[in-house]
């Protein structure tokens, strides 16, 4: 008990300071190790499967297990969709493109040196 209450929570050398990583507020490193984290749990294949489920039965195609920081994955996920000419969205390191384009995401990223699998039916 007297260990979690011995915590600092205010200092004012750091001021407020984040419950996650003991870090000042401004200064939180949360971000970057919960994306550390998802790389390291990566078996380096890449997973392209065809959704409706959520989706009022429209088609998007989700591809997960992109091995790459944030930064590089959202920069990904916008060229993967101009090469589609769709739209779509990255949601916790999952990209969504509108619509199936499976075959063609398999070969753009096979090209870019990456092992792809085309899951789900």
């Amino acid at each position: 008990m007297r260990d979690q209450l011995s915590g600092l929570v205010f200092s004012t050398e750091k001021g407020q300071l984040c419950p996650g990583c003991k870090e000042a507020v401004d200064q939180c490193i949360c971000d970057q190790l919960a994306d550390q984290q998802r790389l390291e749990n990566l078996d380096g294949v890449i997973r392209i499967r065809r959704e409706t489920s959520g989706r009022k039965g429209k088609g998007v195609t989700t591809i997960s297990g992109v091995p790459l920081a944030d930064k590089a994955l959202k920069e990904l996920a916008k060229k993967l969709k101009q090469q589609c000419g769709t739209g779509g969205s990255l949601k916790d390191g999952i990209i969504e493109i509108q619509g199936d384009h499976r075959e063609k995401l398999k070969q753009l990223l096979e090209k870019q040196g990456y092992r792809v699998k085309l899951a789900g039916g």
